[in-house]
Formats: structure tokens, C-alpha cells, sequence
């Protein structure tokens, strides 16, 4: 199968002035990801897991290496930081769960999760049928729909922040710890939804709260190390 990711040697440092300090995250990361694969990031807290998904996903400017995501035949760079590249590659090939919801205030729970279809170009009661589908999944209560989602409990929370990633069809899906919030039967309803991504061919790389989510969806570990301080 395919790659749909690919990242070579990828650097990552970080300097605290105030301490004078610089933390090297990420230091020469090689890793690809196929179709329909799986990669679970391992290690201890502090190894970088998290900085290298806001790498891929374009948050954080690499200081070196390449972050090559296909788009189509070709690969894009995201490491090259070019602001309309990354925007474009956000809208149709990478969907992500950050730790926490950031969103609009006001927006109904509806249109939060239909947003990223509307975005890519689906047409808007396709869209929301879609987010509707979600959120049933997710066990999000019909009543809940039209209120925003900062009124909910942090599991709810979380639950609207998976169907957001799952909104539209990506490529390659990153996932921040999703389940961390959640209770078992929820797990068990997020890994549902990564399950059928993969068996489209989408591509996850995530950082799990717990490796029985991971074990249950066939990852491969990546192991990663704690970060090296230096006098800045």
C-alpha cells in the first residue's frame, strides 16, 4: 500500500530564554505511514508525541527534515511552512483531534461538527446528515445538538471533537490522546470510527491514553525518547 505520510528526519527544538534553556523535542524523526496503517506513538510524557503531531498538522515550524503528506499523486512538505499549502491540506486530507475543543463560540453542536465537511466543499444537508450520524455514534443526546458545545461536560466535549475529525473522508487522520476523557463504552465508540477510517484506506497516527485502544485497533508502536536539555 501507499504512503500517505512520510517524515524524514525531522527536528524539532524549543528555547526557553527565560531559563536559558533548549529542549530538542523531535531530533532527526523518521517514520512512514501506509494506507490504511495504524501508528500509535509511544513513550514517556515530555518525548515529543504530541509536538510531532502539531508538526504534521502544521502548528509547530520544523527547524529541519521534511513532513511529506500525499496529496493526490504528489507529496506536499508541511515542514516548508507555506501558509496556504498547510490550509489547503487541513480542508481535504488532514483531520486531527486536538487534546482539547477550540471552536466558535455560540455555534450549535450541528454545525461544530459539519464545519470541516462544509469546508471541503460537501454540500450542507449532506454535511449535516453526516454530523448527525456522528453524533449518534458518539451517544451525544439529540437534545444537545442545537447548544453549543462549551456548555458540555469534558467527555462531551471530546466526543464532539472526534466526530469534527471524522466530519469528512481525510487521508490522514491525527489523534492526540481522544479517548483520554472518555469512559470504556465511549472508547469503544471513538475506536469504532477509526476502525472504518482504516478500512477506507485512511491513514491514523495517534497518541493513545490508554495502548488497549491501540492494541484494539491493530497500531504499530513508534517508540520515542525523553528530550535532551541544553545550556541555550
Amino acid at each position: 500500500m501507499r504512503d500517505v505520510l512520510r517524515i524524514n528526519g525531522l527536528r524539532k527544538t524549543f528555547r526557553l530564554h527565560s531559563q536559558g534553556v533548549e529542549i530538542t523535542a523531535l531530533d532527526g524523526v523518521r517514520l512512514a505511514v501506509a494506507e490504511g496503517e495504524c501508528v500509535a506513538l509511544v513513550g514517556p510524557s515530555g518525548a515529543g508525541k504530541s509536538t510531532l503531531l502539531r508538526c504534521v498538522y502544521g502548528n509547530y515550524v520544523a527547524d529541519a527534515g521534511e513532513v511529506l503528506v500525499r496529496q493526490g499523486d504528489t507529496f506536499a512538505d508541511v515542514a516548508t511552512n507555506d501558509p496556504r499549502q498547510v490550509l489547503g491540506l487541513r480542508r481535504r486530507v488532514i483531520g486531527y483531534v486536538s487534546q482539547f475543543l477550540r471552536v466558535v463560540p455560540r455555534v450549535s453542536t450541528l454545525d461544530v461538527v459539519a464545519e470541516p465537511a462544509l469546508r471541503a466543499g460537501v454540500a450542507r444537508e449532506p454535511a449535516l446528515d453526516r454530523a448527525r450520524r456522528l453524533l449518534e455514534q458518539l451517544a451525544i443526546p439529540q437534545r444537545l445538538w442545537g447548544l453549543p458545545p462549551q456548555t458540555f461536560s469534558g467527555g462531551e466535549q471530546q466526543r464532539v471533537n472526534i466526530a469534527r475529525a471524522f466530519a469528512y473522508d481525510y487521508d490522514l487522520i491525527l489523534l492526540d490522546e481522544p479517548t483520554a476523557s472518555l469512559d470504556a463504552d465511549n472508547r469503544r465508540r471513538a475506536a469504532g470510527l477509526v476502525r472504518d477510517a482504516l478500512s477506507r484506506g485512511a491513514a491514523v497516527l495517534g497518541v493513545f491514553h490508554d495502548l488497549d485502544t491501540a492494541g484494539d485497533l491493530d497500531a504499530r508502536c513508534f517508540a520515542m525518547e525523553a528530550p535532551v536539555r541544553s545550556a541555550a
